[in-house]
């Protein structure tokens, strides 16, 4: 879906321009982002287009849509559901990106044309966490380990390392504790 810049402005000044379609994007996702998409349903859209007073598009839409995506452990298909709100300003000229809030989301448009497909794309993207497990992995109990390798969740202590010292190291161990009795006497 391509909304033009003039057209909403010329049309739309008095009233929004409102939507409730399904775009297919997987072929758009899949290609664009193919370490990240494995696959993607088609994806429910339903928002507006309305014409601020400064003459900027705001586009506000909720989208919903299953991504399917690689996990992070094993890179095997996890199945996630989407369903979020997103909020864009479209403006023509870069003088226009100061009057909002660091906060906004807003694009430089060119050409006269707001590719939503792309807009909805990119949000779907942002929806995919850092982390993703499948159920199993979430589920189970301990990490995976093999001959002379385990997985381990950084930020966690492992008692193990707590206590290896590098033998580079082990004459500085005492060193703080051989300075202090030293100030005592």
């Amino acid at each position: 879906m391509k909304l033009s810049l003039t057209e909403l402005r010329k049309n739309y000044r008095h009233e929004s321009l409102k939507f409730d379609t399904t775009l297919d994007l997987k072929t758009s996702l899949m290609e664009r982002y193919p370490d990240e998409v494995l696959d993607a349903t088609p994806v429910k859209v339903s928002g507006m287009a309305s014409v601020e007073s400064s003459g900027d598009i705001l586009i506000y839409a909720h989208v919903s849509a299953t991504l399917t995506v690689p996990s992070s452990r094993s890179l095997d298909p996890v199945s996630l559901p989407t369903d979020f709100d997103m909020i864009e300003f479209y403006v023509d000229s870069h003088e226009a990106v100061d009057r909002y809030e660091k906060t906004d989301v807003v694009l430089y448009v060119e050409d006269d044309e707001i590719d939503v497909d792309k807009a909805v794309a990119d949000n779907l993207l942002l929806q995919i966490p850092m982390q993703i497990l499948t159920p199993a992995e979430q589920s189970a109990k301990s990490l995976p380990e093999g001959k002379g390798w385990s997985v381990t969740i950084e930020g966690q202590d492992d008692a193990s390392d707590a206590q290896t010292v590098d033998p580079r190291l082990a004459k500085l161990q005492n060193f703080f504790q051989d300075d202090a009795s030293k100030k005592k006497d």
